[in-house]
């Protein structure tokens, strides 16, 4: 999205350097009219809502699907509801089944194939990556929003819910990520 956004600062920029002094702002649109920029200007802010709505409808549509799994038990290597799921298991299914996104299988793959970005740039749908067996990006989850992820934890847990500023995911965690651009 911030491709789009960018495209329409730009636009918007050079479109009020083009104007000559003293023009206001009901002569500007027949100035943006006449250099085709009005309708450029329009078809790039559609696209940039069209984008916002549909990554928007992903997320939430991926947190609501991840809820859907809540007390399934944690099994080494699964990746089913039927079978139980470990954390890389877990988030990928819930990519497949929602969004039709194949992530690949270990937690550190993931982290290479997503998007780096800033922990306070975390979006619902999101994912966190921690430090939990002296092994970077050794643990997965999907960010659900207010500080929350939920996730297939180790052995004798089950898919839950856990806040991120608990001590022990807040000293083990280590990146966010996206996948969705």
């Amino acid at each position: 999205m911030s491709k789009w956004l960018c495209i329409l600062i730009l636009a918007c920029a050079t479109a009020a350097h083009a104007a000559p002094q003293g023009t206001n702002s009901d002569d500007m649109d027949p100035l943006l009219a006449d250099k085709g920029l009005l309708t450029r200007l329009e078809d790039v802010s559609h696209k940039v809502a069209d984008k916002a709505q549909t990554v928007a409808g992903r997320a939430g549509d991926l947190v609501v699907n991840a809820m859907g799994f809540l007390g399934v038990p944690y099994k080494r290597g699964g990746n089913s509801a039927e079978t139980g799921f470990d954390c890389s298991g877990f988030v990928r299914a819930i990519y497949q089944q929602t969004v039709g996104l194949v992530l690949p299988r270990r937690a550190d793959q993931q982290a290479a194939s997503t998007q780096v970005i800033d922990k306070k740039e975390l979006q619902p749908g999101d994912l966190v990556f921690f430090n939990t067996r002296n092994t970077p990006f050794s643990h997965v989850g999907v960010y659900i929003g207010d500080e929350r992820f939920i996730h297939a934890p180790s052995s004798n847990g089950r898919v839950r819910i856990d806040q991120m500023n608990a001590r022990y995911y807040a000293q083990r965690f280590e990146a966010a990520r996206a996948y969705f651009d």
